[in-house]
């Protein structure tokens, strides 16, 4: 195990993948250049009028704390919509496990229901990162067909269309006793958690962090990193560009994943949910249970049968 953790460090520390420094590594060089023309104007000339650094140290603390502050809202939505996303896959199993246990034993209902289950995760996968053509909801078409295809893209919003499917054979099962109510109660309870859930998920999307805390802080992240040079060039010399560059790459990362962790759903961002990889493991888990029913239905039928035999 610690050679695992030790291979995983060195990869980690050189990897570009999954890291914020191709997206920051403009922005530093742009510093850096700035920093050394201030150096070369600094010390060939006498125009810059050399300064302490003290004021620089000061200010950079604040900064970095400003820089960690937005991070750890970034983090904190990225963290609940891992926990909305936990709450669909219970849900989704909560209701199969109800439908499948007290609902109709006609083998047509419980296979349309637990596709239609299916769905609903990779339905608001789509609607999360706006994938509403039916050239992306291809991958929905063994689950829902052809006509369920049609019907999800001319919805106006996926995961209600998929949980009003879902209510109506509930529905149409009561109304012919073929599920008691206090069954169906419990599968309503179910199914109105994953709209919540849904709907929690669309809050993070739509209402992003505060357009005038980034503005602010990117705006003192520029000054400050601007104004370096001008503090360090009679000391730091030569290095003034390195150290600046230096200073700039842990400050631009900090700020550019706060970025990526404000949306967690979409594909483009850094770190983002693995919810294809989730919409995949619900939809085995229910077509799971699924084929254990029905192995247990057809060993109930065949001890009726030699109980009668």
């Amino acid at each position: 195990m610690n050679h695992v953790e030790r291979r995983e460090f060195w990869s980690e520390v050189f990897m570009l993948q999954n890291s914020v420094t191709p997206k920051v590594k403009l922005r530093m060089l742009i510093f850096g250049v700035v920093a050394t023309l201030v150096w070369a104007a600094g010390t060939y000339t006498t125009l810059i009028p050399t300064s302490g650094v003290a004021p620089y140290e000061v200010v950079g603390v604040v900064l970095a704390l400003l820089l960690v502050l937005r991070t750890n809202a970034g983090y904190d939505r990225w963290y609940e919509g891992r926990k909305l996303w936990g709450g669909i896959v219970n849900q989704t199993r909560n209701l199969a496990q109800v439908g499948l246990t007290y609902g109709p034993q006609e083998e047509a209902w419980r296979t349309e229901f637990i596709r239609w289950i299916a769905a609903f995760p990779h339905a608001c996968r789509h609607s999360l990162r706006e994938e509403c053509s039916r050239e992306a909801l291809e991958d929905m078409r063994p689950l829902v067909g052809d006509a369920g295809i049609e019907e999800l893209a001319a919805a106006q919003h996926m995961p209600m269309h998929v949980a009003r499917r879902l209510a109506g054979m509930l529905s149409r099962a009561v109304q012919r006793d073929q599920l008691d109510r206090f069954a169906f109660l419990q599968a309503e309870q179910q199914r109105s958690l994953l709209i919540d859930h849904v709907g929690a998920c669309e809050r993070i999307l739509k209402t992003p962090l505060a357009k005038a805390f980034s503005v602010k802080i990117r705006r003192f992240l520029f000054l400050y990193l601007v104004a370096l040079p001008f503090g360090i060039f009679d000391k730091a010399g030569m290095m003034t560009p390195a150290i600046v560059m230096l200073v700039a790459y842990p400050l631009l990362s900090l700020d550019q994943i706060g970025v990526e962790l404000q949306n967690p759903f979409s594909a483009r961002r850094l770190s983002h949910l693995p919810l294809n990889d989730i919409c995949q493991g619900i939809q085995a888990n229910v077509f799971s249970a699924l084929d254990d029913e029905e192995r247990d239905l057809d060993e109930r039928q065949a001890r009726r049968a030699e109980l009668v035999a």
